[in-house]
């Protein structure tokens, strides 16, 4: 479900928004009832049921959706009161706008129908634990070297460290984790 306004609009930027649990395509239909540009990013999946699979059609990115609105014209208010969005993505200043390229990007992938995979983004330094393989369960900071992924396994009461290859599949970001 997208209403593709593009870059018509003079003056608008495209923005993240929050969705309430699987309420991202009644959100989507609202939006459009309003007259408001937006994008919500959709894939098919086949699901096994005990007596049946089916192919469903369900968000990219579950949980965001994004709307093209004018900062000038503030349609900000009208958005947060749509049933099922639970606020913008930004910082403390407010929203932040994201980059026309980068939704330009989704839609050609999308378009084009390759196989893609959502995954939390992954920056060196982050602390991450493996979910799959081997060393499922262990943890540790994750680092770059060269073209390969590695994860760092500290001792700190030796002072030494232990790297290990891992892919980044097979890891997921540890939220809150003390340093």
């Amino acid at each position: 479900m997208a209403t593709d306004y593009g870059n018509s609009t003079i003056g608008s930027q495209w923005f993240a928004v929050w969705t309430r649990s699987r309420q991202e395509k009644t959100s989507a239909a609202m939006l459009e009832a309003l007259g408001i540009p937006h994008f919500l990013p959709l894939k098919s999946e086949v699901r096994q049921w005990s007596d049946r699979k089916q192919t469903v059609t369900v968000p990219l990115f579950r949980g965001y959706m994004f709307v093209r609105i004018n900062s000038v014209r503030d349609r900000r208010l009208e958005v947060l009161k749509t049933p099922g969005i639970a606020g913008f993505v930004g910082n403390q200043t407010g929203p932040l706008p994201v980059p026309d390229q980068q939704i330009a990007d989704i839609r050609t992938i999308l378009e084009t129908r390759v196989e893609c995979t959502v995954f939390p983004l992954l920056n060196e330094g982050d602390w991450v634990r493996v979910v799959r393989g081997p060393l499922a369960g262990v943890e540790g900071k994750l680092v770059r070297t060269n073209s390969s992924t590695r994860l760092s396994i500290s001792i700190e009461m030796i002072h030494k460290s232990l790297l290990v290859s891992v892919s980044r599949h097979d890891v997921e970001l540890i939220e809150n984790r003390a340093a």
